[in-house]
């Protein structure tokens, strides 16, 4: 500041130093001119810089503000410094920030952000979908205005954050669960977190059901062969009767060996996560010759079975599951067909390479409806006649797991009354 002030009173005494000099040889108002002349120049000067630094700033270009000389040089330097610094942390921050927005986009939950009123200061894309929001419609609208659940409202409004909650038909499509919960921060603002629990309930349904499918599937024999044991130990029975029970006890305790046998099955092939051993299977020539006495075996004459081998092409997998796999679909068939019917089963090669292993009956076929379930676990169309031919209800769901395991496909066909194909479509890659 001292400074500029001295320039200025230096600027003045030379421009009445000229006015002193001129004043006697040229007149006074020549003298006052030139004097003012010599005022004007530099301040002139200073005015155009002046300008020009307005129009920079305006335009927000001050890093190109053309260079000044005398006292403005250091002052344009600085400021462009100063400008240049400044725009530089902008940047960080903006920066900064960004990865913070992008980092949350990224979060599979639902981010809100409420202010002290509850109002949305800002939300993720996942947030948008799970409760239907839009954040540049939505921006600074109360949450609880927007999303009218009353047990969302009242956990709101209840201010007691520290258990989540569960709200169910939630999303797009009204089908997801989600677990959410409040968190509080700085100047009474809520972070509201939203996770995605479908899974997980969905795992813990099942659960539930399959335990209370196991426990009901056991239960049925136990009892019956409690009650035959009950018999024999209270009442007098003639030898042909005792041997009649024993039998009955003995066919409950092979369905109820057979059902654990399946259970391990699926367990494990649910468990083992590793890629299935790669064994060159010979299916016309090695599996079904096993194949066909096993099926004999539990048809006991019933039935005309037929097995057609069009290829002897090696098919790549694991012998043991893919044997499970036939197996399971040449016993269903026999169970669900009456006695004198026809089961065909075939294995071949189609044109685009794929390996195609099928079971058909003339069976009394399935309706529509029960097509997409039947790979359910003890899922069964009709629970009384699969009792009574000894199934487990889990046959399907282990062929379903094999079939995944091997990049197969199963296909389902049935015609009520016309009886029913199951095929296990293989990739080429798996046929030598």
């Amino acid at each position: 500041m001292f400074a500029a002030i001295a320039r200025l009173f230096v600027l003045l005494a030379c421009s009445f130093a000229l006015y002193s000099l001129t004043l006697s040889a040229w007149g006074h108002w020549v003298a006052l001119g030139i004097a003012l002349t010599v005022l004007a120049i530099p301040l002139g000067y200073f005015y155009l810089k002046l300008s020009t630094l307005k129009k920079y700033v305006q335009a927000d270009e001050l890093e190109s503000l053309p260079a000044a000389s005398g006292f403005l040089e250091d002052l344009f330097f600085r400021l462009q410094r100063y400008v240049k610094a400044i725009k530089q942390r902008i940047f960080e921050v903006e920066r900064q920030h960004q990865r913070f927005i992008e980092a949350f986009q990224a979060s599979p939950n639902g981010i809100v952000m409420l202010d002290s009123q509850d109002q949305i200061e800002w939300c993720n894309a996942i947030a948008e979908r799970f409760f239907g929001l839009n954040f540049k419609r939505d921006a600074l609208q109360r949450i609880n205005y927007l999303f009218r659940n009353p047990d969302f409202i009242q956990y709101l409004s209840a201010r007691k954050f520290e258990e989540p909650l569960v709200i169910e038909k939630m999303g797009p499509g009204s089908n997801l669960s989600l677990r959410i919960q409040a968190f509080p921060f700085a100047d009474n603002r809520r972070l509201l977190l939203a996770q995605d629990v479908t899974d997980l309930y969905k795992a813990e349904a099942m659960r539930r059901d399959f335990v209370a499918n196991v426990s009901h599937e056991m239960r049925t024999p136990l009892t019956v062969m409690m009650g035959f044991l009950e018999t024999v130990q209270t009442i007098d029975l003639t030898p042909a009767q005792k041997a009649e029970y024993l039998e009955l006890m003995m066919a409950q305790g092979r369905r109820m060996k057979s059902l654990v046998e399946d259970l391990l099955t699926l367990a494990n092939l649910e468990a083992n996560s590793l890629p299935v051993l790669q064994d060159s299977v010979n299916v016309a020539d090695s599996a079904f010759p096993l194949l066909r006495n096993d099926a004999e075996a539990l048809s006991q004459g019933a039935h005309q079975i037929r097995f057609d081998a069009e290829s002897t092409q090696l098919l790549m997998g694991n012998e043991h599951e893919l044997m499970s796999a036939f197996g399971n679909l040449i016993s269903n068939a026999i169970r669900y067909t009456p006695d004198g019917g026809e089961i065909m089963v075939q294995w071949g090669v189609n044109s685009n390479g794929q390996g195609v292993f099928s079971v058909r009956d003339t069976g009394p076929g399935i309706s529509a409806e029960h097509l997409p379930r039947l790979t359910e676990r003890f899922y069964r169309v009709d629970r009384s006649r699969s009792r009574d031919t000894g199934g487990t209800g889990l046959g399907l769901a282990i062929v379903k797991h094999i079939a995944s395991r091997h990049q197969a496909q199963l296909l389902i066909e049935s015609v009520p009354g016309s009886g029913s194909q199951f095929t296990l479509l293989f990739p080429s890659e798996r046929i030598v």
